[in-house]
């Protein structure tokens, strides 16, 4: 960045911003620090890095490593506590020291490189220094004040979680990474601890917000709060006592910011972003931050390039880390939703919790925790992986735990599937998964979404269906064929997805009907007609009738779709379901219609063939369905009969905001398992093998729906056999592709 050095003004002196400091000063600017605390003052005691991390240190500054490493307490494995047993998985690798050294270590740097250092001074205001110097690094903490200063600009989001927590420590060094769970009078709570020095060790006690106010810790000064806390877990700590450091009981505050800066300064560490403590990663990726902008200063021509290349690389690496981080903090959040599962698998689902930690991972750390949780699941061998053991609903056996999704094709006419379907299901059926389910099935022609859409209100359509399960039964013996029976309420009426997804037809529309009176996106879609008795008589009717011809067409499972905003979700979600009579209103009355063609549908198809709903577990949206008015849907039609929850979300209104990311909707299927103890099919941006066979030992998920992986790949579930060397009876190549079950070679580079 050109030959004259820059004037940078540094705000905060917490390790990403010293190291910011120490790696710009390297580089030949003219770098001012400002802390309004005094030397090493700090909150916490221990801090934790990876070797990535490490590794980039060492690359940047040698005598910085050097220090570090001089410092580090390592070891590598984590110990679970679970009602009395501890579990232990090995080969995880951890790197730690004091908060305390680490700042003195990049103080002392600092101070060798001529950083001048303002300690026991607050900043002057952000502006004040942006017009003094070429380059503002705010990297004062959480509570930034800069951030907020200027929070028109950077468009912070602030959240807080369910949890109270609070930093202590031990006077003694833990032997590993210790989680411990005490099941009180009051509710759960949980000890996370690790080692940071020689004879010392972090501890952090969390609980939700109502067990912290049962157990009146809210009435607890710092003292008082170690204390009870030693006496919780006093077998884990040995019976020493625990002090506190300015420790506070506290909600952690997730930060999100849309811009990371404004002019010529830039927000760095906690004050652009933060992510959840129970992953280690709040110092990380402070560290991570100074290191990619002062590569950034040094390369790119200006201030402003800098600031814009620094955003562009970091943020990418920080949302996956904040997505792993909000798993995991949610997945303490529910902690007392896995506390009733063996011990082995609670501890296996702790580890595997931010899904950054998988099956295979695990087996490369420590493969006899690994074989030893796959073993309890009920893989008769450690060549059976998780995903090719056998599930049962009601009548069916399906040999592996894959599920072929739903996947609207838009390739009917006048609702009859063709030799498209025939070869797409097929094909799908011929390449290992367990189930295959067909696309939304409608059950009479104003019920379709699309013009495109198959139907089962014919005898005709009844007729091409049982070609098809023929097809499947026949040609892949041992594959499931699922039809899913539903309508299209209000999202009806509109083009084929690749012409404009949800954009009415531009000729031949028909009239749509919903629970209310409401459009789907308001000016675009048409206003359906709110239904009457007399509708909803006639629309159960069309979904028994339908369900009858499914069984004669030889389906083998029924699932009702009552997800993405369709007729029956609709009646669901409060916020498109505004009817006053019996059918609106509580959650009681909106799921009555529902259930009323859930029951039709039972009654008509055969005893002995499962039936599954699909559900939409959260709508995405503010006064939606909520976390637990899904278990309480779940909940009434497993009463009803329903053999499995097939857990979707979302799709409900047009203005929703999904938190996409990998299996994104798995945590949902998680909890409606958890909480019932019902079957749950999981679905959602699962992608690999490793994820599903995760999924199943940690018992968040059944079985496991993929759509996507099998447009791209019709054999995905074979060509999974083969990667994990798997050649057993729950993925049978057909006769005529045994000669491709292995991987062909490929030629020399």
């Amino acid at each position: 960045m050109g030959t004259a050095p820059l004037r940078i003004a540094v705000i905060g002196a917490g390790p990403g911003g010293l190291y910011a400091a120490a790696l710009l000063a390297r580089q030949g600017h003219r770098v001012e620090v400002w802390e309004r605390g005094a030397p090493q003052e700090t909150f916490g005691f221990g801090v934790v890095l990876s070797d990535e991390t490490l590794g980039g240190i060492e690359r940047a500054d040698t005598a910085v490593y050097a220090a570090l490493c001089a410092e580090f307490v390592r070891w590598q494995d984590v110990e679970v506590v679970h009602r009395g047993r501890l579990l232990t998985s090995g080969g995880h690798g951890f790197a730690a020291l004091g908060r305390r050294r680490l700042l003195e270590i990049l103080h002392e740097r600092c101070t060798g490189l001529g950083v001048r250092l303002h300690v026991r001074a607050p900043a002057p205001d952000p502006a004040a220094l942006a017009a003094s110097h070429d380059l503002v690094v705010a990297a004062d903490g959480v509570h930034s004040a800069t951030r907020e200063r200027g929070a028109e600009h950077f468009g912070p989001t602030v959240t807080s979680g369910r949890c109270r927590y609070i930093w202590l420590a031990a006077d003694f060094a833990f032997d590993a990474f210790r989680f411990e769970i005490a099941e009180t009078a009051h509710g759960v709570m949980q000890l996370h601890a690790y080692p940071f020095c020689a004879d010392e060790s972090t501890v952090i006690v969390e609980m939700r917000e109502e067990v912290w106010r049962a157990a009146g810790f809210d009435r607890c000064d710092e003292a008082e709060s170690a204390a009870r806390c030693a006496k919780i877990f006093e077998e884990a700590l040995r019976g020493r006592p625990l002090h506190g450091n300015r420790s506070t009981w506290t909600r952690f505050k997730t930060v999100v910011n849309e811009r990371w800066s404004h002019g010529t300064v830039v927000l760095l560490g906690d004050a652009a972003h933060t992510a959840h403590f129970s992953i280690g990663s709040g110092t990380k990726l402070a560290v991570e931050d100074a290191l990619a902008l002062a590569e950034a200063v040094a390369r790119e021509p200006d201030v402003p390039a800098a600031l814009a290349a620094y955003e562009a690389a970091r943020r990418p690496a920080v949302a996956s880390t904040q997505r792993a981080a909000a798993a995991s903090m949610r997945w303490f959040e529910d902690l007392s939703g896995y506390v009733g599962q063996p011990a082995r698998q609670f501890a296996f689902n702790l580890l595997t919790r931010s899904r950054r930690v998988t099956h295979a991972n695990l087996r490369l750390r420590d493969p006899r925790f690994a074989d030893a949780v796959a073993r309890d699941f009920g893989c008769p061998d450690p060549e059976t992986p998780p995903m090719f053991t056998p599930f049962a609903l009601r009548g069916l056996t399906l040999r592996n735990r894959i599920v072929v999704s739903p996947m609207d094709m838009y390739s009917a006419k006048d609702g009859l599937p063709g030799d498209f379907h025939l070869v797409h299901l097929g094909s799908r059926a011929l390449g290992g998964a367990a189930l295959v389910m067909t696309e939304m099935v409608c059950v009479s022609a104003e019920g379709r979404i699309t013009p495109g859409c198959t139907g089962l209100y014919t005898a005709e359509q009844g007729a091409a269906w049982a070609r098809i399960a023929d097809f499947v039964h026949t040609s892949a013996p041992g594959t499931a064929l699922g039809v899913q029976l539903g309508h299209a309420g209000r999202k009806g009426s509109t083009r084929v997805m690749w012409e404009g997804m949800d954009e009415p037809l531009p000729a031949g529309n028909w009239p749509l009907v919903a629970p209310s009176a409401l459009p789907y996106r308001p000016g675009v879609s048409a206003v359906p007609r709110a239904l009457d008795r007399a509708d909803l008589a006639a629309i159960r009717s069309d979904f028994a009738a339908a369900a009858a011809r499914a069984a004669d067409s030889g389906f083998d499972l029924l699932e009702l779709h009552c997800a993405h905003g369709y007729l029956l979700s609709g009646f669901l979600s409060p916020l498109t379901n505004h009817r006053q009579d019996a059918y609106g209103g509580p959650l009681e009355n909106r799921l009555r219609f529902p259930l009323e063609v859930f029951d039709a549908v039972r009654a008509a198809w055969p005893a002995d063939r499962p039936v599954t709903v699909r559900l939409s577990a959260t709508d995405w949206a503010p006064g939606g369905t909520s976390p637990q008015d899904a278990v309480d849907i779940a909940a009434a039609f497993a009463a009803h009969g329903a053999d499995a929850i097939d857990v979707s979300t979302g799709q409900v209104v047009a203005d929703e905001a999904p938190e996409y990311g990998r299996s994104y909707q798995t945590p949902y299927a998680d909890r409606i398992r958890n909480a019932l103890g019902v079957p749950v099919i999981a679905v959602g941006a699962i992608s690999s093998w490793d994820d599903v066979n995760s999924l199943l030992l940690a018992g968040r998920a059944d079985l496991c729906a993929l759509g996507r992986p099998h447009l791209h790949d019709p054999h995905w579930t074979l060509h999974a056999a083969a990667d994990q060397s798997y050649e057993g009876p729950a993925a049978p190549w057909p006769a005529p592709y045994r000669a491709g079950s292995r991987r062909p070679p490929t030629g020399r580079g």
